[in-house]
């Protein structure tokens, strides 16, 4: 199963901006479908932003304008552009594989202050 290793969170302040990266442990040729999906405390895991099969990148409402996914395949690596960040975006971030289904890895912690 692919896993990705996150990196780039850290503290930001309320309309900051931020540029996370995840890079996979295998060739994302073989990845059809794979996205960006966050965690807050106490929450469910949520979407964020994902590839479909055909390429599109379907966003979660809540990001929608203000954050951007994208990839290099060459590098196996994944970026989420987050731009005007408010302190309901704190969570961890994860990168995960859906088709085939991947692991989750570790993600990465991003805390935006009022």
């Amino acid at each position: 199963q692919v896993q990705f290793v996150e990196s780039g969170g850290g503290l930001v302040e309320a309309g900051g901006s931020l540029r996370l990266s995840c890079v996979a442990s295998g060739s994302m040729f073989s990845i059809s479908r794979m996205g960006w999906y966050r965690q807050a405390p106490g929450k469910q895991r949520e979407l964020v932003g994902s590839f479909t099969s055909a390429g599109r990148i379907v966003y979660g409402d809540s990001v929608k304008g203000r954050f951007t996914v994208s990839r290099d395949v060459v590098k196996n690596t994944m970026f989420l552009q987050m731009n005007d960040l408010k302190p309901e975006d704190t969570a961890v971030y994860y990168c995960y594989a859906l088709d085939p289904p991947g692991s989750w890895g570790e993600g990465t912690q991003v805390t935006v202050s009022s």
